[in-house]
């Protein structure tokens, strides 16, 4: 059974950091898709950035330049740093794996994680 669960969020003032953590379980996925979606209130699901089975990363224009992803294969665990965060960046923030666990754009995510809370005061 697949699983992934988040941790590493909080409450930090502006221009702080953080970084977030998500750990795959039930499968290997060092070569699979794996990104990072964020969900504000009143807001919709924003994707933010992805890591790809070549490694390839993606980032939206909202973050670019900001957050970096990085990952430990063996310990099957996604990392998301945030830097010079930003009152919009509060949010709820999820990791999440393509439904066929294959490539960025083969499928849509289907795998969730419960989500970290994010918040950043201004």
């Amino acid at each position: 059974q697949v699983q992934l669960v988040e941790s590493g969020g909080g409450s930090v003032q502006a221009g702080g950091s953080l970084t977030l953590s998500c750990v795959a379980s039930g499968y290997t996925w060092s070569t699979y898709c794996m990104a990072w979606f964020r969900q504000a209130p009143g807001k919709e699901r924003e994707e933010i950035a992805t890591f790809d089975h070549d490694s390839r990363t993606t980032y939206a224009d909202s973050v670019k330049g900001r957050f970096a992803l990085s990952k430990d294969h063996p310990k099957n665990t996604l990392y998301l740093k945030m830097n010079d965060l930003k009152s919009e960046d509060t949010a709820m923030y999820y990791c999440a794996a393509p439904i066929n666990l294959g490539v960025c754009g083969d499928s849509e995510f289907g795998y969730w994680g419960q989500g970290t809370q994010v918040t950043v005061s201004s």
